[in-house]
């Protein structure tokens, strides 16, 4: 093929095979045969290795360069990475390795036929599902799965929760945020992300699905799942967009838990329905003010110059939704669902596997992490949490120079700084509410301590501290490993998951990227009419001859 020579098949059978060069009057041919007639081997009985055909037999477009063949040989770039080359890379691919020009299409069909070797079909996934979950939840003791299929046993809904993020739930606080993302694969579907925060500000995943849409249904029985794994309290708070499938659903399933809308979100709807970005610091100064007081001038600012922005804040999305201040629960610092957006963002690229290999990724990633943040909490020499120490510090610092008067044995007046505050060390609490909410330490509550000669530390949320960062990730996740060294049970086995229905695509390119939320927008690359570079326009261009060189295309942000 490098050489660009075609050949034709002379002769073929189950236990022979003879090829030759597609010109007759060439020498070239190869015959090869079964070593004996039981076996699937061939073994080559007869090669002439020379051409003599004219060059203008040789053929660029070689007729063998199939895209199983293509797909076969650049396979192994797909090996241990998510993304790997592209329809354009593996063109290229072809043309310098293989010595073949092959067409985009081509090329496309040999990508796809590659990642089919890797990560095994669409169809295989669903299959090997119920097996793939037997094994995962022998190798990690306490890991919760389900397969939901309708009556004809195709494939409805899927549920994972690691084990040892169940029980290292108990070290997060009761924050979980939650939302889903569009898979790009041949079924499609929805991928639901529920997690916490761990007390260093990290993403600590709890529960996994895959639904076929974002829908009342799907969302209905995806937290039904995930309530049997974290149960339902008081203290709990689920954290989402205002999407009305997610209202509903957490209405019908949890009854204790308090439910808070992501102020980015509403941002995003405040910008898109009155067009008023100018506004956006009143509004994000008022979501996270600790006092009502300070809520309410902020709240003024904006009825004065938009008075309906205040009406649909107040009535159509209460400030108990979005306010800390007067959220019914306990949310912390969490406004937004920005950690699940970057689990999101993790998964980019692995959007399009089959549902196994999506599942892999996933496994690996929290694998990973596990492991990289048990070495780093196990290093920590603070009494708290990296990030939770660096914002302590300053805090420490102010604190010194405050006036403290001590009113009873557990309830002080601190003075000083821009405002004053009553610190009851008993139940930790303060009158400027960042001590209530945030469950650190304010400057006054500081001062207090300094007065009382108590350790500050003693009245930092356990959540904080470095035991419950060790104890988050003490255990370790097990890989489930190649499916030849599974064991599992016939009933298992013979389990049948099949595809679900999906409907028949347009013709063309199949869209892979989402549409934008409301009130978001993309930023375009700029693309140089002279030189063909991005990230600047013609006139900025310092090319005098059109060439590319010292014009690289800059990495704009999307």
């Amino acid at each position: 093929m490098k050489g660009n020579f075609e050949f034709r098949t002379r002769k073929s059978n189950r236990s022979l095979w003879v090829i030759e060069c597609i010109d007759p009057n060439c020498s070239w041919r190869l015959r090869a045969s079964k070593i004996v007639p039981e076996s699937t081997k061939f073994v080559i009985r007869k090669y002439v290795g020379v051409h003599c055909c004219s060059l203008l037999n040789r053929n660029a477009n070689h007729r063998q360069a199939t895209y199983v063949v293509i797909g076969e040989q650049v396979a192994p770039q797909y090996v241990g990475v998510e993304k790997g080359p592209g329809p354009k890379g593996v063109q290229t691919f072809a043309r310098t390795k293989l010595g073949a020009q092959i067409s985009y299409y081509k090329a496309w069909r040999g990508r796809k036929h590659a990642h089919t070797l890797i990560r095994g079909s669409p169809e295989q996934s669903f299959h090997i599902l119920p097996s793939y979950f037997h094994v995962l939840e022998k190798l990690n003791p306490g890991t919760v799965t389900r397969i939901e299929v309708d009556g004809e046993s195709r494939f409805k809904y899927l549920f994972l929760a690691f084990g040892v993020a169940i029980r290292g739930f108990r070290y997060m606080r009761k924050v979980v945020g939650i939302d889903g993302t569009f898979l790009k694969g041949q079924y499609r579907g929805v991928l639901l992300v529920a997690t916490a925060q761990d007390g260093n500000g990290q993403c600590y995943p709890l529960a996994w699905g895959i639904v076929d849409s974002e829908n009342e249904d799907a969302w209905t029985w995806f937290l039904t799942q995930l309530k049997e794994v974290i149960g339902d309290m008081d203290e709990l708070a689920l954290i989402s967009d205002r999407a009305p499938s997610i209202k509903k659903a957490i209405s019908i399933v949890f009854e204790k838990a308090h439910h808070g809308a992501c102020a980015w979100h509403v941002a995003q709807n405040i910008k898109n329905k009155f067009k008023c970005a100018d506004i956006m610091g009143s509004y994000w100064s008022a979501v996270n003010a600790y006092r009502c007081e300070d809520f309410a001038g902020y709240m003024t600012e904006i009825s004065h110059r938009y008075p309906r922005v205040a009406e649909y804040l107040e009535n159509e999305v209460g400030f108990e939704k979005w306010s800390r201040c007067h959220y019914p629960g306990l949310r912390y610092n969490i406004t937004t669902t920005n950690m699940v957006e970057s689990l999101n963002s993790m998964l980019v690229n692995a959007r399009d596997f089959p549902y196994v290999a999506l599942l892999d990724v996933i496994q690996e990633k929290m694998s990973k992490w596990w492991n990289d943040r048990r070495i780093v909490a196990m290093a920590i020499t603070a009494p708290l949490t990296p990030s939770r120490e660096s914002e302590f510090r300053p805090r420490f610092a102010q604190s010194n120079g405050r006036h403290t008067l001590q009113l009873n044995p557990v309830t002080y007046h601190v003075k000083g700084g821009e405002l004053e505050g009553v610190v009851d060390i008993f139940n930790k609490t303060c009158t400027c509410k960042e001590f209530d909410i945030d469950k650190l330490p304010c400057v006054h509550a500081i001062a207090a301590a300094h007065h009382a000669q108590v350790s500050v530390y003693s009245l930092v949320s356990p959540y904080y501290t470095k035991e419950y960062y060790v104890l988050a990730y003490g255990e370790t996740i097990y890989l489930v490993g190649s499916q030849s060294q599974w064991d599992v049970p016939n009933e298992v086995a013979t389990r049948v998951v099949l595809p679900r229905e999906v409907k028949e695509r347009k013709r063309g390119r199949p869209k892979t990227s989402r549409f934008p939320s409301v009130g978001e927008f993309r930023k375009r690359k700029n693309r140089c009419g002279k030189c063909g570079a991005y990230g600047h326009y013609k006139k900025k261009c310092n090319s005098q001859t059109g060439s590319t060189e010292g014009n690289q295309p800059t990495d704009v942000s999307v």
